[in-house]
């Protein structure tokens, strides 16, 4: 069975590779694996056969022979455990690519989203310019951090990791705003991971899934 993963049929973020599916995307091209997709509608994720897939109606899916899975971070941690390229044969070094992905995930990816949904949501609030600067001033503690730690590294840990990949997909989300300026090496960093051939091409097959979507009309 090749490899099936459940994308939207016309993304909401507009081309620019920042839909779930794009961290699956890059991860399958990071380790040469070929793969199908199945082309969502909003209203086909909500349906009784998508949710068996997964249990909230989101994207995105994925599939071989031995498994079906969910959560995008999942998916990633098993292509890359199946796959060699995205972790460190070394045990040690392994556990902490992994520790990175759930770095990446759990700490800072949360104030990210919550700043990327208060611009959605509350917008028209009175004091969403004091409370956004609030939420960007949580975004920043985790930035300086970050920045911290990189150093003028290339990488988190030693060669590139699928820890890597899943802090350069949180960290492209903030690539309108203006917050990364303040943190070059983190910029860099971003650039470095985008410029992966691996990288292009899963941002270049997203992205004409959007393009195919505005032919249509």
């Amino acid at each position: 069975m090749a490899i099936m993963i459940s994308v939207f049929e016309a993304s909401p973020d507009r081309g620019r590779g920042l839909a779930r599916d794009m961290g699956v995307r890059w991860a399958l091209e990071e380790v040469g694996q070929p793969y199908d997709v199945r082309l969502l509608s909003f209203e086909a994720m909500k349906q009784p056969a998508h949710r068996a897939r997964h249990p909230f109606g989101q994207i995105p899916t994925y599939e071989d022979e031995d498994v079906v899975l969910f959560e995008s971070g999942a998916i990633i941690l098993h292509i890359a455990q199946r796959h060699a390229g995205l972790l460190p044969v070394d045990p040690q070094e392994r556990a902490r690519a992994i520790a990175w992905m759930f770095a990446a995930l759990s700490t800072v990816e949360p104030p990210v989203l919550d700043r990327e949904t208060a611009t959605f949501l509350i917008r028209d609030k009175p004091w969403y310019h004091e409370h956004l600067a609030i939420l960007e001033a949580r975004v920043r503690v985790r930035l300086d951090e970050l920045a911290e730690r990189l150093g003028d590294a290339d990488w988190l840990d030693g060669a590139f990791s699928a820890g890597d990949l899943l802090m350069v997909m949180v960290l492209r989300r903030l690539s309108s705003t203006g917050l990364l300026d303040a943190c070059p090496n983190l910029s860099a960093y971003v650039a470095r991971g985008e410029a992966r051939p691996a990288f292009q091409r899963a941002f270049a097959a997203q992205r004409a899934l959007f393009i195919a979507s505005q032919a249509k009309g």
